[in-house]
């Protein structure tokens, strides 16, 4: 699977809603970072929904290489 371009090298906390669905920018051309602008249309690209029944803050990766889309892994500090 490609890797979207990196937006920057290091997360973005969100303070999440329980029930909300978030849109994760998977190509990294999103100028809303860390959420999709439909920059991705024309390319193979999706957004990657997320969506959780708990309130807590979830660290959203920016480097668009992680492992754990789209939560951060880690991976920005060996870029």
């Amino acid at each position: 699977m490609a890797k979207g371009e990196i937006a920057q090298k290091e997360p973005i906390a969100v303070d999440v809603v329980p029930g909300r669905k978030y849109w994760w920018c998977e190509c990294g051309r999103s100028k809303k970072q860390p959420f999709c602008d439909s920059a991705h249309k024309g390319t193979e690209f999706s957004p990657v929904m997320f969506e959780t029944d708990t309130a807590q803050t979830i660290y959203f990766c920016c480097c668009k290489q992680t492992g754990d889309r789209p939560r951060c892994d880690g991976t920005h500090n060996s870029l």
